[in-house]
């Protein structure tokens, strides 16, 4: 990333819904600021700020819902893969390896990352971002060439594929069914 901040812009494809997101690197890391205006048929809109670490990964995680409901979710990683959610450690989270929000094709990013470029599999935080519960979910990702991956997820959503196509920076430029930078 040549510059010390970039902006992304998403719209779902299947559903209005529109993401407009800032990444700016710091002394220990990237932040990462967002708001997700979900105008589906179950709406609703969140911010989040998601602090990484200089290798991608994430330290911490604040999600908003900032519409009627106004919830907030804290995820911290209190270890290599453990965690805490809003002050509450979660064993039942033990063995995540990253965070996956269900609202932004960012988190695609930090999965793809941990690979280090190579097929394989992790075991992800979901968060479901309606309800902003979370579980763990097992996700595969294929390379297919230089800035393409197939996601195949056999957790949450078991049997859902996409093809995934990247930017220069690793970031999702178009995620088939449902995101697209523009």
């Amino acid at each position: 990333m040549p510059n010390d901040q970039m902006l992304r812009r998403w719209r779902r494809i299947d559903v209005p819904c529109l993401e407009l997101m800032t990444l700016s690197r710091n002394g220990s890391g990237l932040c990462i600021r967002s708001t997700v205006i979900h105008a589906g048929p179950e709406s609703f809109a969140l911010r989040y700020c998601w602090k990484l670490d200089a290798s991608w990964r994430t330290r911490s995680l604040c999600i908003t819902r900032t519409d009627a409901i106004e919830k907030p979710l804290r995820i911290e990683r209190t270890g290599d893969t453990s965690w805490r959610v809003d002050g509450v450690d979660r064993p039942d989270l033990a063995g995540c390896h990253e965070v996956d929000v269900s609202a932004t094709p960012f988190c695609n990013t930090l999965a793809i990352r941990r690979l280090g470029g190579a097929d394989g599999e992790i075991l992800a935080l979901f968060v479901d971002a309606t309800a902003l519960a979370c579980q763990p979910s097992r996700q595969r990702y294929e390379l297919l060439g230089p800035r393409a991956w197939r996601y195949l997820d056999q957790g949450v959503s078991a049997g859902f594929t996409a093809r995934l196509d990247l930017d220069e920076h690793g970031l999702v430029l178009k995620y088939e069914h449902l995101f697209e930078a523009f």
